[in-house]
This record gives structure tokens, C-alpha cells and sequence, in this order.
């Protein structure tokens, strides 16, 4: 019998939409304190903004208000101006890149809209001190929580105008409804603006699927409140909880990126493959092929989030000679995963650890460090991964660990205490 596995889910509940501070406001009340909020917003290092967080009602529910108050001389800042910031601060690495994407998307939505270039984009509503806030503070919010998968409800679309820096603006906002690509939307009989570019920017990014509220094990609710009093109640509801299943498996549904190239050179296809990964893919293939006329080349294929489907299309049509790409939908099932970093006597090395459907787990040594720590040493690598595993099984208590291919014939004897570990947050499984 295959054991009960579990993870820390977040289901966010668009009842009336979704913007930055809703998400803020819900993920307080579901149970981060205010305190610690603020704290990880200091990391950015601004000193143009403050919080200001209370209760209140809206249609007689009971929730959380966040407030970004501005000073007036804070700056409206263009992409390289929001990165600058991001990249300057103390927030982890996973939360500096996904801000990062998420500004980057809504730069090429604006960009698109405005029939402009991504590096001209002058972000106005979403450019601001408060925007970066809203993101980077939902982002370090659902960090903090320990909240390992994110499932959405889908998005409702208010009807109507809001006024904007270039006038009237249609509901459903034009950057909104473009972040929106790929996640279910349903139409609601309300006038006004119920999804914001930043609230579409951050949910899209950050979750692992859409649809009802999932299976688990309810732990906490939250009531984040938006500015506006509607005829519904104008909140955005957060539900945490344990999530469990027999499998052992998560399963997601991606997207899949695919196309032949017989006439490219081979560090075209490199810098291609990286450039990729840096906009969000989740792994990107190169495959030898035989192509018509006896022509040797090879097959690219990227996998994706449903959200970062369109935009890296367009990165392989400007930066390879490909006339098509393919796409198709794919289930991926994946094993549950963390990262870890444990002190060892080569230093502070990181882990990845996956449980097994039997109870094991596995341990993988990152290898970036592991390469670092082997040239700083003089010490084989194979020696530096054997180490980092020993210390990891031992220092973690994990149950009958062991790393699929590294051998563990040779029985490495240790003088020193066994090393301590750092939980750290890992980016999306490849």
C-alpha cells in the first residue's frame, strides 16, 4: 500500500477578482503576521512606501485591508528600473526571478497593446513603488507560509471602463486579459475592473493549475479586501491546507514547445536554449534528428506553463530560422520535491531531496555547487557528491536516502559532527 504523501497547498478564491493588495490582505489573514510581511518587504531596500493594515467589512464579511502608501516623490521606474530593484535586494533567489518574470510578462503585454518595444514600456499603474510591493510581497508572503503548490479559481471578468494614464480604458483591461492566456476566465454581470494586471501578472505565474477548490486538509482561510464596495462581497478568498493523495505524484498539465532546425548552428542553438530557460521554460530538449533531404539537425522541444506558452513561441520565432512552432497540451506526473542546503566540511552545499511513492527518498546534490566546492578543494567531484549525500542522509534523517547514479561501494569514514541543514525554496522541477 502506497503511503499518504501531502502537500502545502494555496487555493486562491477569485470571488470578486484578484489585485495586489487582495492578495496581500488574504495572505495575512490566512496567517502570516503583519510583522513578518513587513520585514520581508524591507529586503527590497525602498524607502518611498509604508503599510498600512486593518480589518475591514465588506458586505458584512470580515477582512484584511493592505494599503501601499507612496510617498510623493517616489519615481515611476521602467523594466530595467523594477529589475534593478528586485536583483539590489535581500528577497531569496526563487522570489527575485519570479518578480522578474512577472514584470517582464506584463512589459510584453504593454508592449504589444501599445505597438511598442519591452525596453520602452513606461509601466504606469503597474511601474509604481505600490506594484512592486503588491508583487514582491505576494511572492515572499506564499514563501514564508511554506506553501508548496498553487491552485486558482478562474478568473472573473467584470464588464465596464476605468479610467487609466491614456484615458478610458475597456473592461476587461487589455494587459489583464492578455496576462490571462491560458487560464480559464468566466464572465461576470458586474461593472467594474474585478482582475488587475498585477493580480492577473502574479496568480498566473504562481499557479500549478486551475479549478475547483482542491482535495485537503483545511488549515486556514483568508479574506484579503479590495478598494471598491461592490454588490457582492469585494474579497479575494485564500485557503491553505494539506493536500494528500495515495499516488505519491503531483500531476500538472503544461504546455509543449516544439520545432525542427536543419540550417542553425549549433551555438545559435546553445544561446537559444539558455535565453529560454532565462524567460521561464521549464526545461528545454535538443534532440539529433534526421531531416528531409538527408539533412542532419535537430528537434528543440520546451516545456511551459500554460501562461509562458505565448511568449516563449514568440522567443523561437525571433531568435532561431523556425517557420512553425507545434504545441500540444502534456500531463506531467512529478515526484514531490524540496531543497535543502547542508553544512559540510566543503561548505554549504545544496540538495534537492524527492520522496519516493514507496516512502524513500532521494538526494541530489546541485551540481553547480558541488563543481565550486571540487575547484576550491582540489577534490574529485564524484568524492565531493558521495560526501554531500552521506552528510545529507544523516543530517536531514531521511528514510533509506539514497542518489541513483553515484555509487556508495566504498565506505566513507567522517572525524567531524554531522552537518546542519537550511531549508531553502527550489525553482520548478525540470
Amino acid at each position: 500500500m502506497l503511503p499518504i504523501l501531502s502537500m502545502r497547498t494555496a487555493y486562491f478564491d477569485c470571488i470578486a477578482g484578484a489585485s495586489g493588495d487582495m492578495m496581500l490582505g488574504a495572505i495575512v489573514d490566512a496567517g502570516l503576521p503583519a510583522p513578518e510581511l513587513e520585514a520581508e518587504l524591507s529586503k527590497l531596500h525602498l524607502k518611498d512606501f509604508h503599510l498600512h493594515i486593518n480589518r475591514v467589512s465588506k458586505n458584512a464579511f470580515s477582512a484584511v485591508k493592505v494599503d501601499v502608501h507612496v510617498h510623493d516623490d517616489a519615481p515611476e521606474r521602467h523594466l530595467a528600473d523594477i529589475s534593478r530593484v528586485v536583483e539590489d535586494s535581500s528577497l531569496s533567489d526563487r522570489v527575485k526571478a519570479t518578480a522578474i518574470r512577472i514584470f517582464t510578462r506584463i512589459c510584453e503585454a504593454e508592449a504589444a497593446i501599445h505597438d511598442s518595444t519591452v525596453d520602452k514600456v513606461h509601466l504606469h499603474e503597474v511601474g509604481g513603488v505600490d506594484a512592486i510591493v503588491d508583487v514582491c510581497g505576494a511572492l515572499a508572503g506564499l514563501e514564508a507560509l511554506g506553501i508548496e503548490q498553487v491552485q486558482v479559481s478562474p478568473f472573473p471578468l467584470g464588464r465596464g471602463f476605468v479610467t487609466g494614464a491614456h484615458g478610458q480604458i475597456p473592461l476587461p483591461a487589455p494587459a489583464a486579459l492578455s496576462l490571462m492566456k491560458g487560464c480559464p476566465v468566466a464572465g461576470s454581470s458586474i461593472d467594474a475592473e474585478l482582475v488587475t494586471p498585477t493580480g492577473a501578472a502574479v496568480l498566473s505565474e504562481v499557479a500549478d493549475g486551475f479549478g475547483p477548490i482542491p482535495a485537503m486538509n483545511l488549515e486556514s482561510i483568508g479574506y484579503g479586501a479590495g478598494s471598491n464596495d461592490l454588490e457582492i462581497p469585494n474579497v479575494l478568498r485564500l485557503i491553505l491546507g494539506e493536500s494528500a493523495g495515495t499516488s505519491g505524484l503531483l500531476t500538472e498539465t503544461l504546455v509543449q514547445l516544439e520545432t525542427n532546425l536543419d540550417d542553425e548552428s549549433p551555438e545559435l542553438v546553445g544561446y537559444l536554449a539558455g535565453k529560454l530557460m532565462e524567460a521561464g521554460a521549464l526545461d528545454v530538449s535538443v534532440v539529433p534528428a534526421q531531416m528531409k533531404k538527408g539533412r542532419p539537425g535537430v528537434l528543440l522541444q520546451v516545456l511551459a506553463k500554460p501562461p509562458h506558452a505565448d511568449s516563449l513561441s514568440h522567443l523561437l520565432f525571433h531568435e532561431s530560422s523556425t517557420l512553425g512552432v507545434r504545441r500540444r497540451e502534456v500531463q506531467r506526473d512529478s515526484l514531490p520535491r524540496r531543497s535543502e542546503a547542508v553544512d559540510t566540511k566543503y561548505g554549504r552545499i545544496r540538495v534537492k531531496i524527492a520522496s519516493l511513492p514507496g516512502g524513500q527518498s532521494r538526494v541530489t546534490p546541485e551540481y553547480e555547487d558541488c563543481r565550486q566546492a571540487a575547484e576550491e578543494h582540489g577534490t574529485p567531484l564524484r568524492d565531493i557528491y558521495h560526501h554531500v549525500e552521506h552528510e545529507a542522509a544523516h543530517a536531514l534523517h531521511l528514510p533509506h536516502s539514497h542518489a541513483p547514479g553515484h555509487s556508495h561501494s566504498s565506505d566513507h569514514s567522517h572525524t567531524q559532527d554531522h552537518g546542519h541543514s537550511h531549508p531553502e525554496k527550489e525553482q520548478d522541477p525540470e
